[in-house]
C-alpha cells in the first residue's frame, strides 16, 4: 500500500466562548484517518457533529487543541498542519491542499473566467492553459459564456456555486477538501461536479468531503467515516 497524502491521529478540538464566563464546546475528540492518493474519504453524520471543524482544521483555519494533521507536501517533506506556523500553512495551500467550501469570496468586479483562471495561474500553472481549463470547467459546470466577461457577484446562487467549484478543481493539488460543494446544485450540475471527484480520483488526488445530498455521497465515496464517533464530552 502506498503512503497516505493524509494522516491524521487523535485530533481534537474545542471552542471557548469568552463572552459567556470561557463557557468550553467540545467539538471531536480522537479523530484518526488516513487518506491515499485517489481515495475520497467522506465524513458522514447529522449537523453540528463536527464534520465541517475537521475540514477547517486540516485546512489550517481552525488549529486544533490536539494531535496531529501529517500532510504529505510536495517538496517531499511530511508537515503538520496542527503545528505549523502559518506561513507553511499557506505555502501548502498554494501547493498542496485545495478547498472548495459552499461560499465563494472573491474580489468584486472581476469576471468569472478570470477568477476562475486566477486560481490555476497561482497553482504554477501557465495563463494560456489556466483560462483552457477555466473554459473547459466553466463549461461543464453549464455557466454560461455570456456570463464568463462579467463578475459573479451578479450571478444567482446556483451559478456562484458552480464557479466557485470550477475555482477548486481547476489546480492540481495532491489534496483536496470539499464542503457540500453541491448543497445548492440541480441534479445535472450535481452529475457534473461527481464526474469532476471520479477524475480528480483517477489521477491520484487524496479527497476529503462532505455532502449534504445522499445520491452524490454514495456514488463518489471510497469509504463514509461516521464522525459521531469521534464525538468530544462535555467538560
Amino acid at each position: 500500500m502506498t503512503a497516505p497524502l493524509l494522516d491524521i491521529r487523535d485530533l481534537a478540538k474545542t471552542f471557548t466562548m469568552h463572552l459567556q464566563d470561557g463557557l468550553v464546546i467540545p467539538v471531536v475528540s480522537g479523530v484518526s484517518l488516513t487518506v491515499q492518493p485517489g481515495e475520497c474519504v467522506v465524513l458522514g453524520g447529522p449537523s453540528g457533529a463536527g464534520k465541517s471543524s475537521i475540514l477547517k482544521m486540516i485546512y489550517g483555519n481552525y488549529r486544533a487543541d490536539s494531535g496531529a494533521i501529517r500532510v504529505a507536501a510536495e517538496d517531499g517533506e511530511t508537515v503538520d498542519v496542527a503545528s505549523a506556523a502559518p506561513r507553511r500553512v499557506l505555502a501548502l495551500r498554494r501547493t498542496t491542499i485545495g478547498y472548495v467550501s459552499q461560499f465563494l469570496r472573491v474580489i468584486p468586479r472581476v469576471p468569472a473566467l478570470a477568477v476562475v483562471a486566477e486560481a490555476a495561474t497561482a497553482f504554477g500553472i501557465d495563463r494560456d492553459d489556466a483560462e483552457r481549463r477555466a473554459r473547459d470547467l466553466l463549461t461543464l459546470l453549464n455557466v454560461p459564456e455570456r456570463l464568463w466577461s462579467l463578475p459573479p457577484a451578479t450571478f444567482s446562487g446556483g451559478e456562484q456555486q458552480r464557479v466557485n467549484i470550477a475555482r477548486g478543481f481547476i489546480a492540481d493539488h495532491p489534496i483536496l477538501l470539499l464542503d457540500e460543494p453541491t448543497a445548492s446544485l440541480d441534479a445535472r450540475n450535481r452529475a457534473a461536479v461527481v464526474e469532476l471527484i471520479e477524475t480528480k480520483k483517477r489521477a491520484g488526488t487524496a479527497i476529503v468531503g462532505i455532502f449534504h445530498d445522499d445520491d452524490v455521497r454514495e456514488r463518489v465515496a471510497s469509504r463514509i467515516v461516521d464522525v459521531t464517533r469521534f464525538a468530544a464530552a462535555a467538560a
